[in-house]
């Protein structure tokens, strides 16, 4: 069982990737770089796994953690060569799995739900080995886009109060990026996915941890 109260499981009835997968994978795999065979990565907020898949397809070693018990059941059977535990993306993630530091920390649309987003993103820089890189995906939001919903009357179908497990924070490109540089990352790089420019669906942000 999950030991954070204030948790409620998002909630994974297949294995399948999200509707969102398709957009960002591509980006997330560019920021990657070249993944040498036995790369390890951490996948911060799992889910059902299926991200961590896609990294064991190239040759990865993977570990996921998530909160959700029914994700982390299916992550399980559908990879069983990767490493998948219920754990809280929290800066006592590296502790907790008693795992050497990782190459890359990937996060697909997971700080918008999250109540400590500094507390996550130091466990992401904490479990990185020095010259790591972090990868992370979340909902755009910025003035443009924001105007749109507006004006459109879709901002509480958008940021739906009532969604249970739905999305508690906002992130815009600047935002983001101040977390980031406050946790210590440098070099940050920003792609923006799916429909036209400043519309974006969600956006993929890179940091690297110094190597020195």
């Amino acid at each position: 069982m999950s030991s954070d109260p204030n948790y409620q499981d998002y909630g994974f009835p297949t294995a399948d990737p999200s509707h969102m997968h398709r957009h960002f994978m591509p980006l997330v795999f560019e920021l990657a770089g070249d993944l040498a065979p036995g790369t390890r990565v951490l996948d911060v907020g799992c889910g059902n796994g299926y991200t961590c898949g896609e990294f064991l397809k190239r040759g990865c070693n993977v570990v996921g953690i998530d909160l959700s018990e029914q994700g982390i059941a299916l992550a399980r059977k559908t990879h069983p060569a990767c490493r998948f535990e219920l754990l809280a993306a929290d800066d006592k993630v590296l502790d907790n799995l008693q795992e050497p530091p990782f190459d890359l920390v990937v996060s697909t649309e997971v700080v918008e739900h999250l109540y400590a987003p500094r507390a996550y993103a130091r466990g992401c820089w904490q479990a990185l080995k020095p010259g790591g890189r972090f990868i992370c995906t979340t909902p755009y939001h910025g003035y443009w886009k924001n105007l749109a919903l507006a004006v459109m009357g879709r901002w509480d179908a958008h940021a739906d109060p009532l969604w249970d497990g739905g999305h508690i924070k906002l992130w815009s490109r600047a935002k983001l990026t101040h977390l980031m540089q406050e946790t210590g990352f440098e070099n940050i790089q920003f792609r923006g996915a799916g429909r036209l420019p400043w519309l974006w669906m969600t956006m993929v942000m890179s940091g690297d941890k110094s190597a020195k």
